[in-house]
Order: C-alpha cells, then structure tokens, then sequence
C-alpha cells in the first residue's frame, strides 16, 4: 500500500525520456546543508537557496544547481520515514524552481553527510547499509520519474574503510533500483572525493559497483577538487589549474571502459590566480566532454556575498567577478 507522500510524488516533476546526459555546468546552491559538519552531525542552522537565483543563473548559460541537504532533515529519524514537511514545503520547491529555470537544467539531488550520521559510519560501526538505502528508496519512489534529477549519493565520504565503503554503495544502487528509479548516480569515493586520488583510491573498487538496468552509462564517478594550496576550498588564492590532475583522471576513466566523471565541486576566491586558474581548469572539463560530464562550482545559494568562495550574486542583480571571468566563459551555454 503506498503512503501519501508516495501518491503525490507523480505530480512532482514530468515524465522524460532517458538519454545521455549533456555537458553540464553549473552551481552549488548551499544552504540546506549549513551546519553539517564533516562528522555528519548536525544542529539544524539550514537556510534555503533564494529561487529567483535558478533563473539568473540558467539567463546567463548554466544547466545544473547541486542542491544539498542534511541527511537528518530529510529523515529525522534514522531509517524512517521522509519528513513531509521539509520535503514539500521546503527542499521541493528549490528543487522545482531550479527545474523550471530552464528546459534542459539538471539537478543534483546532494545528501551532505559525509558517509556519516552524528560521528558514525555507514556500515562501519554506524548508521546500517538498509537505514542508508531507505533515505534513497524514498528519494527515488518521490523523484525517480525525472531523468533530469541526478542522485549524488553520499557528499565527500572520507577517513572509512574503501572496499566496505564500495559495497555500501552497491547496496544503495540496488535499492533505487528496486525502487523503479532510472536516474544517473553519482557514485563518490573517499579522502572527501578527491580527484587526484581517485584513479588509485576509490576508483578501482567503485569500477565493480554494477547496475542492475545494465551497462555502466548510468553510473557517473563523483568528484571534487579545489585549487587552494591544500585542496581545502578554504583560501581565496588558487596556486593550480588542476589540468594534470585531470588529466590522470580522464585517463584512468578512458582506460576502464570509457567511464565518467563530473566535479561537483571546485572553486575559488575573487582574486586574479583564481580568475586565471578556474577558467583554466573549467575550461579543461568542457572540453573533456564525455568523459567529463560537467561542473559545478561551490558556492552560491544563502551564501553572502563576502562569503570567501562566494558565488552568489549581488542583489541588484550583478554577479561575482571571478564569475564572470573563470565560470561564465566555460558554461554549456554561455550568455
């Protein structure tokens, strides 16, 4: 018997065909995952994204918004139900304003936890595979009707063991599946998703991690990396273009069957090496397409203005500098 949260969902976004994914571009638009702490804890200081953001942004060429939330607001308790009310009155309306920005706009639907929930690790002493894959098996019954919604699994596992990690992952995969899902996934690795560990990490263990519709298209590797001099995304001064860290990486996914990524996060601060750097390596990703799906730079959204990684327009309507000069040039379709 199907609860009310799971009839309404057929009316929550259109029926579309699926294909191959575009080249995507695009940003993080925080604020349902403030105070979500690298430990996976919590204390509920969530602030949701401006909508009139979805359409500035889609006027300008982006066709993606990574739309984070806390893992606790979403299921208060661990391994129950969706809470209706965060779910229809607050994520779901972001989520359907940045759909209604523009035709061809994708969304990642992100959970911010890092593998964690209050200190603990998904099948490593915490939280169990079934109480990880429930959140998904909602999420999916709720939003698996639209192709343009991407499923990033898990944000920036880190510090776990990899091969137990995998097969969490598999299992969640499995349970959206079974849920009648059809959506890309974005499958994260550990060391926070890191690009540059990935082909040796993560990546060789996440290669097993199957599909149950068959082939791997619609399985996309999840990855992030910033360009301040420890990869932190905590400093306004970028000090590389990343250019041969991808370039190991499209590798690596060239030579195990032609695989996918897309860096869901990167970003700098207004400053002239991150003008110089970020254009740089944006540049780089569209122009690795397929192999590279796309981007999405951290951080707009509730952000201020002053934030140091600020992507968030001013409110007369302006946008950021390093914007204009590093993101917008390098957009799937720049205006």
């Amino acid at each position: 018997m199907f609860s009310a949260l799971a009839l309404l969902s057929a009316a929550l976004v259109p029926q579309l065909v699926s294909g191959q994914v575009p080249r995507l571009g695009g940003v993080n638009t925080a604020g349902f995952d403030f105070t979500v702490y690298t430990n996976g804890s919590f204390t509920n200081n969530a602030a949701a994204p401006p909508t009139w953001q979805y359409a500035h942004f889609s006027g300008e060429g982006a066709n993606l918004y990574r739309i984070p939330f806390a893992w606790q607001e979403m299921t208060p308790t661990l391994g129950g139900p969706i809470n209706e009310t965060f779910f229809y009155e607050e994520y779901n309306p972001i989520v359907q304003a940045a759909l209604a920005s523009g035709p061809d706009s994708y969304i990642i639907v992100d959970v911010h936890n890092y593998a964690r929930w209050n200190g603990e690790i998904i099948a490593q002493g915490g939280p169990t595979n079934e109480e990880y894959a429930s959140l998904w098996s909602q999420l999916s019954t709720l939003y698996g009707g639209n192709t343009r919604l991407l499923f990033g699994l898990m944000n920036e596992p880190h510090d776990l063991d990899i091969p137990t990690w995998a097969e969490s992952v598999q299992y969640v995969v499995n349970a959206i599946r079974a849920a009648g899902a059809q959506n890309y996934l974005l499958l994260p690795g550990s060391n926070y998703t890191s690009a540059a560990t990935f082909p040796t990490g993560a990546g060789p263990y996440l290669l097993n991690v199957t599909d149950p519709l068959g082939g791997t298209e619609k399985l996309i590797f999840d990855v992030h990396r910033y360009l301040d001099y420890d990869n932190s995304g905590t400093h306004a001064e970028c000090v590389t273009n990343n250019t041969e860290v991808f370039e190991t990486l499209v590798s690596w996914l060239q030579e195990n069957g032609n695989r996918q990524a897309i860096l869901s996060e990167t970003g700098g601060g207004n400053t002239a090496s991150c003008d110089e750097y970020l254009y740089q390596e944006l540049a780089y990703i569209k122009a690795t397409y397929p192999s590279m799906v796309g981007f999405s730079v951290w951080a707009a959204g509730s952000f201020a203005t002053n934030y140091i990684l600020s992507m968030t327009p001013y409110s007369n309507g302006t946008d950021q500098p390093l914007w204009n000069v590093a993101v917008r040039p390098n957009l799937p379709a720049p205006v």
